[in-house]
């Protein structure tokens, strides 16, 4: 189901609660409510993997905040005057132009040269289109890429450095930030070793999943994303859309179809009983389920082992 209100501009009353609470000494504090000093910049990152890029380069000094709450859809995110002002107050934003209509509004009107497209460096998958199948595609109509680049281990390297890159001019972090960044690049390169070994010999090629957000990671890997629903999760596939995607599987000997962690798996179920086709659990790492005790390297080999076992690799 599509949300119009993302679409709209950020409220007035938000706006006008950032000077509120600048006129009242507010300043940025971690999403988790602490308020414990830190000697380093204050990052504000749109969302989890974002969050996790930027702890990885900046290190414990800095304070990092994630917009997007644990348990909830990154799409769907609305702000808070709150979140408004810690915009506001960030020395650095982290954000993916298009993917969150409410932080692009927020970051236009408060962060300025603070910014930092995340994207900027990464070459861009096209957008897949189909039509009028997806109802709530326009929400994406802004967007010149799939903008799902996290989900490609060493394009998490690409990010952490463009992090370090900008933090290079803010003398007392910018050795820890140069090695975070190195760090960091060692673990995507030895994550991506790590996936491309594991998925080298897999019989089955098409990937069908929930929605569009695996376009990186197939195209790292050797696999053919299959989207029921496009871009966006909430996007309600049309019935032909759900009959093409089913005449796809039995076609093509697929045996599992990929739902998520964050959002209704009824679309995915509704192939699956179509088709006899199994189902698992494949997370985009647009946020972390709440409680969860993992972190992005944890999800992305968990990831692998349900592609290893649906795509039947050996």
């Amino acid at each position: 189901m599509s949300h119009p209100s993302r679409r709209l501009a950020l409220p007035a009353l938000a706006l006008m609660a950032v000077g509120l609470l600048a006129a009242c000494g507010g300043s940025a504090t971690p999403s988790d409510g602490s308020t414990s000093p830190s000697t380093g910049p204050t990052i504000v990152a749109a969302f989890y993997p974002l969050a996790y890029a930027a702890e990885q380069v900046a290190g414990p000094d800095a304070t990092i905040i994630n917009l997007t709450p644990p348990g909830a859809e990154a799409h769907d995110l609305e702000l808070t005057a709150q979140q408004v002002a810690q915009i506001a107050d960030a020395d650095l934003v982290l954000y993916i132009p298009g993917f969150q209509p409410a932080v692009d509004e927020a970051v236009e009107q408060q962060a300025g040269d603070r910014a930092l497209n995340v994207t900027e460096a990464i070459e861009l998958l096209p957008a897949e289109e189909h039509g009028d199948e997806h109802a709530g595609e326009e929400e994406h109509a802004a967007l010149d890429g799939d903008p799902h680049v996290w989900l490609n281990p060493l394009n998490m390297a690409t990010i952490g450095g463009e992090i370090a890159a900008r933090l290079s001019s803010n003398s007392s972090i910018a050795a820890t930030a140069e090695k975070g960044a190195s760090d960091l690049r060692a673990s995507m390169e030895a994550l991506n070793a790590e996936w491309a070994a594991g998925t080298a010999a897999c019989t089955i090629r098409d990937l069908v999943v929930s929605h569009e957000a695996f376009g990186y990671l197939a195209a790292a890997y050797g696999f053919t994303q299959m989207g029921i629903a496009g871009l966006s999760p909430e996007a309600e596939p049309s019935p032909a859309r759900l009959a093409e995607v089913a005449k796809f599987v039995k076609d093509n000997g697929i045996t599992t179809i990929y739902y998520e962690t964050l959002v209704d798996p009824k679309v995915a179920q509704t192939v699956a009983a179509e088709t006899g086709a199994a189902t698992a659990v494949l997370d985009p790492l647009e946020g972390l389920p709440e409680g969860y005790v993992g972190d992005y390297v944890t999800v992305m080999k968990d990831n692998l082992a349900q592609v290893r076992a649906g795509q039947g690799c050996t």
